[in-house]
Protein backbone atom coordinates (compact mmCIF):
# COMPACT_ATOMS: atom_id res chain seq x y z
CA UNK A 1 0.00 0.00 0.00
CA UNK A 2 1.38 3.41 -0.97
CA UNK A 3 2.21 6.19 1.44
CA UNK A 4 -0.06 9.19 2.06
CA UNK A 5 1.36 12.71 1.80
CA UNK A 6 -0.60 15.62 3.28
CA UNK A 7 0.38 19.09 2.12
CA UNK A 8 -0.81 21.94 4.38
CA UNK A 9 -0.38 25.23 2.54
CA UNK A 10 -1.23 28.92 2.25
CA UNK A 11 -0.55 30.88 -0.95
CA UNK A 12 0.83 33.85 0.97
CA UNK A 13 4.21 32.15 1.56
CA UNK A 14 6.98 32.14 -1.08
CA UNK A 15 8.58 29.09 0.51
CA UNK A 16 5.26 27.31 0.09
CA UNK A 17 5.21 28.28 -3.59
CA UNK A 18 8.59 26.61 -3.95
CA UNK A 19 7.45 23.42 -2.22
CA UNK A 20 4.13 23.43 -4.10
CA UNK A 21 6.03 23.36 -7.39
CA UNK A 22 7.75 20.10 -6.41
CA UNK A 23 5.41 18.12 -4.18
CA UNK A 24 3.28 16.55 -6.92
CA UNK A 25 6.36 15.14 -8.63
CA UNK A 26 7.75 13.77 -5.37
CA UNK A 27 4.46 12.08 -4.52
CA UNK A 28 4.04 10.69 -8.04
CA UNK A 29 7.60 9.33 -8.13
CA UNK A 30 6.89 7.46 -4.89
CA UNK A 31 3.43 6.32 -6.00
CA UNK A 32 2.06 8.10 -2.94
CA UNK A 33 -1.39 9.58 -2.46
CA UNK A 34 -1.24 13.38 -2.18
CA UNK A 35 -3.84 15.14 -0.04
CA UNK A 36 -4.10 18.93 -0.33
CA UNK A 37 -4.93 20.85 2.87
CA UNK A 38 -5.43 24.60 2.32
CA UNK A 39 -5.08 26.58 5.54
CA UNK A 40 -4.90 30.14 6.85
CA UNK A 41 -1.32 30.46 8.04
CA UNK A 42 -2.21 33.67 9.89
CA UNK A 43 -4.48 31.61 12.10
CA UNK A 44 -1.60 29.24 12.81
CA UNK A 45 0.74 32.14 13.65
CA UNK A 46 -1.86 33.69 15.97
CA UNK A 47 -2.24 30.42 17.84
CA UNK A 48 1.28 29.01 18.09
CA UNK A 49 3.88 31.15 16.31
CA UNK A 50 3.43 34.83 17.13
CA UNK A 51 7.19 35.41 16.95
CA UNK A 52 6.74 35.71 13.17
CA UNK A 53 5.10 39.11 13.69
CA UNK A 54 7.99 40.36 15.85
CA UNK A 55 10.48 39.28 13.19
CA UNK A 56 8.52 41.13 10.51
CA UNK A 57 8.27 44.28 12.62
CA UNK A 58 11.98 44.26 13.53
CA UNK A 59 13.88 42.44 10.78
CA UNK A 60 17.57 41.72 11.25
CA UNK A 61 19.19 43.32 8.15
CA UNK A 62 21.87 40.69 7.49
CA UNK A 63 19.38 37.85 7.85
CA UNK A 64 16.82 39.65 5.68
CA UNK A 65 19.36 40.17 2.89
CA UNK A 66 20.38 36.54 2.99
CA UNK A 67 16.76 35.40 3.01
CA UNK A 68 16.14 37.24 -0.26
CA UNK A 69 19.23 35.69 -1.83
CA UNK A 70 18.23 32.25 -0.57
CA UNK A 71 14.74 32.68 -1.98
CA UNK A 72 16.11 33.59 -5.40
CA UNK A 73 18.57 30.69 -5.34
CA UNK A 74 15.72 28.25 -4.71
CA UNK A 75 13.50 29.90 -7.32
CA UNK A 76 16.25 29.61 -9.93
CA UNK A 77 16.84 25.97 -9.03
CA UNK A 78 13.13 25.21 -9.55
CA UNK A 79 12.73 27.36 -12.66
CA UNK A 80 10.35 29.81 -10.98
CA UNK A 81 10.16 33.59 -10.99
CA UNK A 82 9.59 35.07 -7.54
CA UNK A 83 9.29 38.81 -6.96
CA UNK A 84 8.60 40.23 -3.53
CA UNK A 85 5.02 41.54 -3.81
CA UNK A 86 4.10 45.15 -3.15
CA UNK A 87 1.29 43.98 -0.84
CA UNK A 88 2.73 41.74 1.87
CA UNK A 89 1.33 39.97 3.68
CA UNK A 90 -1.71 39.58 1.46
CA UNK A 91 -5.08 39.03 3.09
CA UNK A 92 -5.33 35.36 2.22
CA UNK A 93 -8.86 34.55 3.43
CA UNK A 94 -10.57 34.98 0.04
CA UNK A 95 -8.01 33.14 -2.11
CA UNK A 96 -7.75 30.25 0.34
CA UNK A 97 -11.54 29.96 0.53
CA UNK A 98 -11.59 29.97 -3.27
CA UNK A 99 -9.18 27.01 -3.28
CA UNK A 100 -11.41 25.08 -0.89
CA UNK A 101 -14.42 25.89 -3.09
CA UNK A 102 -12.50 24.84 -6.22
CA UNK A 103 -11.90 21.38 -4.75
CA UNK A 104 -15.55 20.51 -5.43
CA UNK A 105 -14.78 20.98 -9.14
CA UNK A 106 -11.40 19.16 -8.98
CA UNK A 107 -9.64 22.45 -9.74
CA UNK A 108 -8.02 23.23 -6.37
CA UNK A 109 -4.50 22.42 -7.55
CA UNK A 110 -4.87 24.37 -10.80
CA UNK A 111 -6.26 27.40 -8.97
CA UNK A 112 -3.55 27.19 -6.30
CA UNK A 113 -0.87 27.23 -8.99
CA UNK A 114 -2.48 30.22 -10.67
CA UNK A 115 -2.72 32.08 -7.35
CA UNK A 116 0.89 31.36 -6.41
CA UNK A 117 2.14 32.55 -9.81
CA UNK A 118 -0.05 35.66 -9.83
CA UNK A 119 1.03 36.75 -6.36
CA UNK A 120 4.70 35.75 -6.32
CA UNK A 121 5.48 35.90 -10.02
CA UNK A 122 3.41 38.86 -11.18
CA UNK A 123 2.77 40.95 -8.03
CA UNK A 124 -1.00 40.75 -8.37
CA UNK A 125 -3.27 41.31 -5.37
CA UNK A 126 -4.90 37.90 -5.11
CA UNK A 127 -7.32 39.21 -2.46
CA UNK A 128 -8.89 41.47 -5.12
CA UNK A 129 -12.15 39.89 -6.35
CA UNK A 130 -11.41 41.01 -9.92
CA UNK A 131 -8.07 39.18 -9.83
CA UNK A 132 -9.68 36.10 -8.28
CA UNK A 133 -12.39 36.11 -10.93
CA UNK A 134 -9.82 36.31 -13.72
CA UNK A 135 -7.71 33.50 -12.28
CA UNK A 136 -10.75 31.27 -11.77
CA UNK A 137 -11.75 31.79 -15.40
CA UNK A 138 -8.19 31.02 -16.52
CA UNK A 139 -8.35 27.55 -14.95
CA UNK A 140 -11.87 26.80 -16.18
CA UNK A 141 -13.87 27.70 -13.11
CA UNK A 142 -17.13 29.63 -13.08
CA UNK A 143 -16.45 32.64 -10.88
CA UNK A 144 -20.08 33.09 -9.87
CA UNK A 145 -20.20 29.52 -8.56
CA UNK A 146 -16.88 29.89 -6.71
CA UNK A 147 -17.84 33.28 -5.27
CA UNK A 148 -21.11 31.83 -4.03
CA UNK A 149 -19.38 28.80 -2.50
CA UNK A 150 -16.81 31.00 -0.76
CA UNK A 151 -19.61 32.57 1.27
CA UNK A 152 -20.99 29.20 2.35
CA UNK A 153 -20.65 27.87 5.87
CA UNK A 154 -19.24 24.61 4.52
CA UNK A 155 -16.26 26.25 2.81
CA UNK A 156 -15.56 28.58 5.73
CA UNK A 157 -15.77 25.66 8.16
CA UNK A 158 -13.45 23.44 6.11
CA UNK A 159 -10.74 26.09 5.96
CA UNK A 160 -10.97 26.60 9.71
CA UNK A 161 -10.91 22.85 10.33
CA UNK A 162 -7.80 22.40 8.18
CA UNK A 163 -6.06 25.23 10.03
CA UNK A 164 -6.97 23.87 13.45
CA UNK A 165 -5.97 20.37 12.39
CA UNK A 166 -2.47 21.57 11.55
CA UNK A 167 -2.18 23.30 14.92
CA UNK A 168 -3.47 20.23 16.75
CA UNK A 169 -0.94 18.02 14.97
CA UNK A 170 2.01 20.18 15.98
CA UNK A 171 2.38 22.38 12.90
CA UNK A 172 3.41 26.03 13.12
CA UNK A 173 3.63 27.33 9.55
CA UNK A 174 3.39 26.75 5.81
CA UNK A 175 4.25 24.51 4.10
CA UNK A 176 3.88 21.59 6.45
CA UNK A 177 4.00 18.06 5.10
CA UNK A 178 2.97 14.86 6.83
CA UNK A 179 3.78 11.37 5.62
CA UNK A 180 1.49 8.60 6.82
CA UNK A 181 -0.12 10.71 9.48
CA UNK A 182 2.57 11.57 12.01
CA UNK A 183 5.88 12.04 10.18
CA UNK A 184 6.04 15.85 9.93
CA UNK A 185 8.29 18.07 7.79
CA UNK A 186 8.25 21.87 7.69
CA UNK A 187 9.51 24.06 4.88
CA UNK A 188 10.67 23.81 1.29
CA UNK A 189 14.21 22.99 2.39
CA UNK A 190 12.97 19.72 3.92
CA UNK A 191 11.79 18.30 0.60
CA UNK A 192 15.00 16.30 0.31
CA UNK A 193 14.08 14.59 3.58
CA UNK A 194 10.52 14.10 2.37
CA UNK A 195 11.85 12.41 -0.75
CA UNK A 196 14.06 10.11 1.34
CA UNK A 197 11.16 9.24 3.66
CA UNK A 198 8.95 8.40 0.69
CA UNK A 199 11.65 6.12 -0.71
CA UNK A 200 11.94 4.09 2.49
Amino acid sequence: MGKVVEFFFDCSSPWTYLAFSQIERLAADADATLVWKPILVGGVFNAVNQSVYEQRANPQPQKARYMMKDLQDWAQAYGLVIKWPSIFPVRAVAPMRAIVAASAFEKAVALSGALFHAYWGEDQDIADPAVLARLCAAVGLDWAAIDDAMQSDDVKRQLKLNTQELIDRGGFGSPTIFIDGDDMYFGNDRLFLVERALAR
